[in-house]
C-alpha cells in the first residue's frame, strides 16, 4: 500500500530529514584514521536524541546500533565496532531517524584521508548515480524509470549494480512500500504521485554485484571483496521538480567541500 502524504505529514518528515543529515554533519567531524566505527555510532545516537529525535535502527529488528556502518566492501548493514578506521578505508553511514512520528534516511559514504584512485572514482559515480536517479522522480513517471537511470549509468561506467537490496517509501515506518531498486526497465512499477515520499540510494560495487550475508543476518558484503559505495536520500514526488528533504550540505560544510 503506497501512502500519499498530507502537507502536515511532508513536513514532519522535513523535519526528521533535516535532523538525520545534521547527525550526519557531526559524523563527518570524527571521520580520520584511528576512529572506531563505535565512536561514530555513539556520536550520532548522542546527538539524535538530544535533539529530540529516535535512532530509528537500534534495535530494529536486533539491530545493534544508530547508524548502519560500511567499511570496504561492506554493502549496507554493517555492525559498529571496535574497528580503527584506517588511512585509504572508505565507510558508509546509513542513518534513519524517527521524530514526531516520522521518518529521515540518508547515506553517505567518506573516503578516510586518501583512498585509491579507483575507489575514489567509485564513490564519485555512486555519488553521481544517486542525483540521476533522482532525475526521473518525477509524478507520472514509474519507479522502473529510477531503476533504469541508476543502471544505465553506473554500468555504463563499469561498475555493478547491487540487486539484492533497494530504495523504499518511507514515511510513518523507516520502510514503506513502493520498494525502489537500483535496476530494472524503463515504465515499469508503480506510478509516482505527488506527495509520495521516497528513498533512492545506489549501492554499486567496483566489481562483481554478488553479495554475501554474515551470520548474523545483518551485514552485507561483497563477494568478491571489493568495495561497495553507497549514497542516499530521502525526496518528495512533487510535480516535476522532485524535492530532496535530505541533504549534505552539513557533511561538506564540516568536510570543507566548497
Amino acid at each position: 500500500m503506497i501512502y500519499i502524504k498530507t502537507p502536515e505529514e511532508i513536513e514532519l518528515t522535513r523535519a526528521a530529514c533535516d535532523l538525520c543529515s545534521r547527525t550526519l554533519g557531526e559524523v563527518a567531524r570524527l571521520i580520520a584514521p584511528g576512529v572506531t566505527t563505535r565512536k561514530l555510532d555513539d556520536i550520532a545516537r548522542e546527538f539524535i536524541l538530544d535533539n529530540g529525535g529516535k535512532p530509528a535502527c537500534l534495535g530494529y529488528h536486533g539491530f545493534p546500533g544508530t547508524l548502519c556502518i560500511e567499511v570496504n566492501d561492506t554493502v549496507v548493514h554493517g555492525f559498529p565496532s571496535n574497528y580503527e578506521l584506517r588511512e585509504g578505508d572508505i565507510v558508509g553511514t546509513d542513518c534513519v531517524v524517527e521524530l514526531n512520528g516520522f521518518h529521515g534516511d540518508s547515506c553517505y559514504t567518506f573516503a578516510v584521508g586518501e583512498i585509491d584512485p579507483k575507489t575514489e572514482r567509485l564513490l564519485d559515480i555512486t555519488f553521481e548515480s544517486l542525483y540521476v536517479g533522482i532525475e526521473m522522480a518525477v509524478a507520472g513517471n514509474r519507479v522502473g524509470d529510477i531503476s533504469n537511470a541508476v543502471q544505465r549509468f553506473c554500468e555504463s561506467n563499469g561498475y555493478s549494480v547491487v540487486r539484492e537490496m533497494c530504495g523504499h517509501g518511507i514515511g510513518r515506518e523507516m520502510h514503506e512500500d513502493p520498494e525502489v531498486p537500483n535496476y530494472g526497465r524503463r515504465g515499469t512499477g508503480p506510478v509516482l504521485q505527488n506527495g509520495m515520499l521516497i528513498c533512492i540510494e545506489p549501492m554499486i560495487n567496483l566489481g562483481s554485484r554478488n553479495i554475501r550475508i554474515a551470520q548474523n543476518g545483518w551485514e552485507c558484503r561483497t563477494r568478491d571483496h571489493k568495495p561497495s559505495a553507497h549514497y542516499e536520500h530521502t525526496l518528495l514526488i512533487n510535480n516535476d521538480e522532485p524535492e530532496i528533504l535530505t541533504t549534505f550540505d552539513y557533511i561538506e560544510s564540516a568536510l570543507g567541500i566548497a
